[in-house]
């Protein structure tokens, strides 16, 4: 069953990387001194497998598209961008539909240097009710001194659920309930020299739980918070590519403060977190990639802005998201990346992390283990499409998204 997954998978994959191509029409291809019905062709400019064979329809430009739909058009489009429909399974959603739709855009197209800029929208909807739609990117400004960088995030999700500190989660038995959660994340930050950037930071979180089996795991905590944090966002940045970085380091630090007056907490809240990537090739085809993330939050935390093993696929890939929660959080994963032929590639990773309430109470039996392996697809010119199966402590399972973990 999971072999037929995947198949679905890839197959989906390869099929929505010619979607664009189908429907681009060169700017200088419309022929204005001609009759009117030569102005609009109904296929693009003849590709490779066309010209081979003298003769295009819509096989041969569909073959064109597989050959050419991950080469970089942002020169030539406004924005090159792909869709895709396929079959989806989570371990918090199970099987779905799910959607989304990849693109690269560039603000100033006289800067041939300068890497494009990105955006990324997925949807799912699953069997167990989930839904879900988010949109994130990283939007490079004329001058290469301004940037900005967000996610935002909607679900409606029906979970299992352990409680709200490690040791709950570690003791307590499964239970479920129903949480509704809007969650924006925002940096805009400007270079002040080489690689430091400097800026702000933005956070909008509303967290709901529509229905919870037994109320006592939220240990009295209110069932619906809405919070607003403003900060600082440090940055040093030598990626060559923000979304699939073949070279490079990023060291991101942000100090949030959660205002009371702004939220609907009885009292101020403070956040700060510390994420370090670094990625190094290693031979042709090869690259190590490093991740190391801290993130602590004040004891007197609610439950919507505590840290949470495996969420969002980023790290600890293949525990349920949820299934260990608590005010903190530190992980460390090393990936090697290899690429096969074409635009099919594999990667492999080993890890581990742990939640704990403070710096005073983590303790070896907080850390989990973490490794996984994983199938890469590239949809567009350097973004992949990724299928990773990760292992854990008695756990266990697949994640399928756009654009690499870290």
């Amino acid at each position: 069953m999971r072999v037929s997954r995947i198949r679905i998978f890839i197959i989906s994959l390869l099929t929505s990387i010619t979607m664009s191509a189908q429907h681009y029409v060169p700017a200088d291809s419309l022929g204005f001194d001609s009759i009117v019905t030569d102005h609009i062709r109904k296929l693009p400019e003849p590709g490779l497998v066309s010209q081979l064979f003298k003769r295009q329809n819509k096989f041969t430009t569909y073959l064109d598209g597989l050959i050419s739909g991950n080469e970089d058009k942002t020169f030539e489009k406004k924005i090159d961008i792909n869709f895709i429909i396929m079959p989806s399974y989570t371990r918090e959603g199970s099987f779905g539909i799910g959607g989304g739709a990849t693109g690269l855009y560039r603000l100033d197209k006289t800067d041939s240097i300068m890497a494009p800029s990105d955006i990324t929208l997925i949807g799912n909807v699953t069997l167990n009710g989930l839904v879900s739609l988010s949109a994130n990117g990283n939007n490079l400004f004329p001058g290469r001194k301004l940037r900005h960088s967000y996610k935002m995030e909607f679900t409606y999700s029906p979970l299992d659920f352990w409680g709200i500190s490690y040791e709950a989660c570690a003791t307590n038995p499964e239970i479920e309930y129903t949480r509704q959660q809007f969650r924006l994340t925002s940096d805009i930050v400007y270079n002040i020299g080489g690689p430091i950037f400097l800026g702000g930071a933005l956070d909008l979180n509303y967290s709901y739980i529509k229905s919870i089996s037994d109320p006592s795991y939220l240990e009295g905590q209110s069932t619906h918070h809405f919070f607003t944090s403003l900060g600082i966002t440090f940055q040093y940045d030598t990626r060559d590519f923000i979304p699939n970085p073949k070279k490079g380091r990023n060291l991101v630090a942000r100090f949030l403060v959660r205002p009371q007056f702004l939220s609907s907490h009885d009292r101020t809240l403070f956040n700060s977190s510390i994420t370090y990537n670094s990625y190094q090739q290693l031979w042709k085809g090869g690259m190590l990639a490093f991740d190391i993330y801290g993130s602590y939050n004040c004891q007197e935390t609610p439950w919507p802005l505590r840290e949470a093993l495996g969420q969002g696929g980023i790290r600890m890939r293949g525990y349920y998201a949820g299934r260990y929660i608590d005010n903190c959080m530190v992980s460390g994963q090393l990936e090697i990346r290899q690429h096969i032929f074409s635009r099919i590639g594999v990667a492999a990773w080993v890890g581990g992390g742990a939640v704990f309430s403070d710096y005073g109470n983590l303790r070896k039996e907080n850390f989990l283990p973490n490794f996984g392996l994983g199938l890469r697809v590239e949809l567009k010119h350097n973004v992949n499409g990724r299928i990773d199966y990760g292992f854990g402590k008695h756990t266990g399972g697949f994640v399928f998204s756009i654009g690499e973990a870290f």
